[in-house]
């Protein structure tokens, strides 16, 4: 994996864009091109917390995008049989913290669908976008990360975008793809992200991560927001120490792209992951292991994992709990100097 990632996108117009304008024309593209696709959650119709949505009802009809009763279960079921009969389902989990009442329909309907009926149905064309992440001021119920639960669960697929540009192509990827999505942007960045998007639909492939920055020293790896601080950390870890990083936006979680990683580990001898979502169980524990196992011999120093600490998320206390720079930088010369 190089720096150019393939994506497939053919030349045309760009426009300045946040991230929630990128979702917005992802969505356009999709209800232009697709006459089944459908959008729907709480307050999609009027354009949504975030205003992903705004202005889609009033091009493309309210019977393409509408709001739902205040009812996750019932949004994500609702999505899975829209998809089953032929629909591309777009569902909306208002915030990624209140998807857990639909844990039961994305886990052990939608996830195993297609596998109990032996391929004879299926409900891939349903894709669940939801904000995800810290922002500031969000505390315990606006806040969280949740997809190390979904990690677990085979027959979904779980993405997270950096930026303004691999959110629409990832979104596209998403929707186009022949299995259930959950794709979580991180609502930080709505507005803080802004990028040259092209206005026309591209996607950027699935299940590969992106080597953002190459490096010799150390290997970062992360997704979404944190992928902006380990970017600031490089920077310091290179003028501060003169160390290099290699740094990692892992895209896709499920199922994540094991050879980039662990070819850059092989390559660095070391690795920090770090995510906001508490650190037992979280997402880059999997990722220690497999690197453990396929890169034992090549390094240098134990991995290290910089992420949120193992209680609810704080309000007041939201900037002691979140593994900035700085907790992330004394983990790169910890990594050098072991």
């Amino acid at each position: 994996m190089d720096n150019d990632p393939k994506w497939t996108m053919t030349p045309s117009p760009t426009t300045k864009m946040n991230l929630f304008q990128s979702v917005t024309s992802a969505l356009d593209n999709t209800l232009a091109s697709d006459p089944t696709a459908v959008i729907f959650g709480e307050d999609v119709a009027f354009g949504g917390v975030f205003r992903c949505t705004v202005g889609l009802r009033d091009k493309y009809g309210k019977d393409r995008v509408f709001n739902t009763p205040l009812c996750e279960q019932g949004i994500v079921g609702f999505g899975i049989g829209a998809a089953v009969a032929g629909a591309t389902a777009i569902a909306e989990i208002q915030f990624a913290d209140y998807i857990y009442p639909a844990f039961d329909q994305i886990v052990n309907e939608a996830a195993k669908y297609r596998y109990r009926s032996g391929n004879l149905f299926d409900c891939g064309n349903l894709t669940i976008r939801a904000p995800w992440g810290c922002v500031g001021h969000g505390s315990l119920y606006h806040s969280q990360s949740p997809e190390a639960f979904f990690a677990h669960c085979p027959g979904i697929k779980v993405v997270i975008p950096r930026g303004p540009v691999q959110c629409k192509g990832l979104l596209l990827s998403c929707i186009a793809d022949q299995n259930p999505c959950i794709f979580f942007e991180p609502k930080i960045l709505y507005r803080a992200a802004v990028e040259q998007v092209p206005t026309e639909a591209y996607t950027i492939p699935l299940s590969q991560a992106e080597v953002i920055q190459e490096g010799s020293d150390v290997t970062l790896v992360a997704w979404g927001t944190q992928i902006h601080v380990l970017r600031e950390v490089a920077n310091m870890a290179q003028e501060k120490l003169g160390v290099s990083c290699e740094l990692i936006d892992l895209q896709t979680i499920l199922p994540w792209d094991t050879e980039t990683v662990c070819k850059s580990v092989a390559k660095t001898g070391r690795l920090l992951i770090s995510h906001e979502a508490p650190i037992t169980g979280g997402f880059a524990a999997e990722i220690s292991s497999t690197v453990q196992e396929e890169c034992f011999l090549n390094l240098e120093a134990p991995i290290a994992r910089v992420c949120g600490y193992d209680t609810p998320f704080p309000h007041i206390f939201e900037p002691f709990y979140i593994p900035d720079k700085w907790k992330c930088f004394d983990a790169v010369k910890k990594l050098i100097s072991y």
